[in-house]
């Protein structure tokens, strides 16, 4: 869909050709419009849409200002105190923070709850988003203070930048904001998120680029910062599985190897558990053993690894994954992580890239965070028995392939996957 200012349905609110003037008030005409419940006559982004359906169920008003007073200052410390952005914030200001200031914006960092914890930059814009209780401590969730890209990226688990009224509230009208999520890269868990805002007319589609980079480069930070403890715990794992008879591995408390031996290198098993048995591909039960910095995965059962069958119980409730190999194993898991390992299950050995899984899932190749997240979550549940680059079921592992009425119930009538493996 082209917009009335040339601009594509993406990421980007606006081009470099864009009448902001024109466009701002082709904007507010939409906006009020949509509250009259006439159709506009400037067609809105998709993003933008399906905001403010989500906006208008949860009954936040357009002319509304009044907002909860923020947290204390001690709670808005803890919360900084424990979030795994703080390691990374001297990378994000290195990379925004003069810029913001130098374009009249404010940088501003949230958890994944929408709670503001940072916000820096220019002088004249903070005491304007003071105005708007946009501060730290504050919830800026799409529930509180509607259409904005905080809340919509947090929402959509993806970037967004916003211009003039595509905000719901009138009151934000006169900002733009590009925000873009934050991810744990070892667990694909959304973190919070990274924004740029400022005064309406400073928007530009390079800032959605901006900020995109500096998420990129702190979510390197915080890999490069997991590489460090791993290779301390390769030197605990080294002495130790030198004395160790058999097939055996160390992990860290989120599953990532450390260290193996008697089995092929691999990246990921599940996530270990004190007295909790688990099954690891190629080696079968295990009870994790507490070492410093990690686990120590051996097998439980001195008859040795056995086969490992991976299928899907979609009448069992919570629905699932059933991994069966000594023991049986089940996994429940969230809809989305169900259709993703059947599209994995039917690609066979070729596997999937992440392009190829976003235009299943959301009918274009450009969710690629998305589902990288997604897949890093659903390894974190099934380890081992998902392998990368690209993405498929481990060699070795048995798989009893969906059904057709299995792929109907998961993806909706008429849209199951192709029976034949995806190229």
């Amino acid at each position: 869909m082209v917009r009335a200012d040339g601009a594509d349905d993406g990421v980007c609110a606006v081009t470099r050709s864009t009448d902001l003037r024109q466009h701002a008030r082709l904007l507010h005409q939409a906006h009020d419009a949509r509250l009259q419940g006439t159709r506009p006559t400037t067609p809105l982004r998709r993003v933008v849409t399906r905001s403010w359906d989500r906006v208008l169920s949860y009954g936040v008003a357009p002319d509304g200002r009044s907002l909860e007073d923020p947290a204390a200052p001690d709670v808005v410390e803890r919360r900084r105190a424990e979030s795994p952005i703080a390691s990374v914030l001297p990378q994000l200001r290195a990379s925004l923070t003069a810029v913001a200031e130098d374009a009249e914006h404010i940088m501003v960092v949230t958890a994944a709850d929408g709670f503001v914890l940072w916000r820096e930059g220019a002088v004249r814009v903070g005491r304007l988003a003071d105005s708007l209780g946009f501060m730290p401590g504050a919830d800026w969730t799409e529930a509180s203070v509607g259409t904005n890209a905080i809340g919509t990226a947090l929402a959509e688990h993806a970037s967004v930048q916003l211009f003039s009224a595509e905000h719901f509230v009138r009151a934000q009208h006169p900002w733009t904001c590009t925000a873009s999520p934050i991810h744990d890269p070892r667990t694909g868990e959304m973190l919070g998120v990274v924004d740029l805002s400022g005064p309406a007319p400073t928007v530009h589609p390079t800032t959605v680029a901006l900020v995109h980079t500096a998420v990129r480069l702190a979510e390197t930070g915080l890999w490069g910062a997991h590489e460090s403890r791993l290779e301390g715990l390769r030197a605990v794992a080294a002495p130790m599985l030198a004395r160790t008879a058999g097939p055996a591995l160390v992990v860290d408390d989120h599953g990532w190897v450390a260290a193996a031996t008697g089995l092929a290198p691999r990246e990921r098993v599940g996530v270990p558990r004190a007295g909790e048995a688990m099954l690891v591909h190629g080696l079968g039960a295990c009870l994790p053993d507490r070492v410093p910095g990690g686990w120590l995965l051996r097998p439980s059962d001195a008859a040795g690894p056995g086969r490992t069958r991976l299928r899907l119980d979609l009448d069992a409730e919570p629905a699932g994954a059933v991994v069966e190999g000594t023991e049986v194993w089940r996994h429940a898991l969230s809809r989305r992580h169900l259709q993703i390992l059947a599209l994995l299950m039917r690609a066979g050995s070729h596997g999937m890239d992440a392009a190829a899984i976003s235009r299943v899932l959301y009918d274009d190749g450009a969710h690629l965070v998305t589902v990288r997240a997604e897949l890093s979550r659903l390894r974190r549940v099934l380890g081992g028995l998902i392998a990368a680059r690209p993405y498929r079921i481990a060699p070795g592992v048995e798989v009893l392939a969906p059904t057709p009425q299995d792929e109907a119930r998961l993806f909706g009538p008429g849209n199951a996957t192709p029976l034949q493996p995806w190229p």
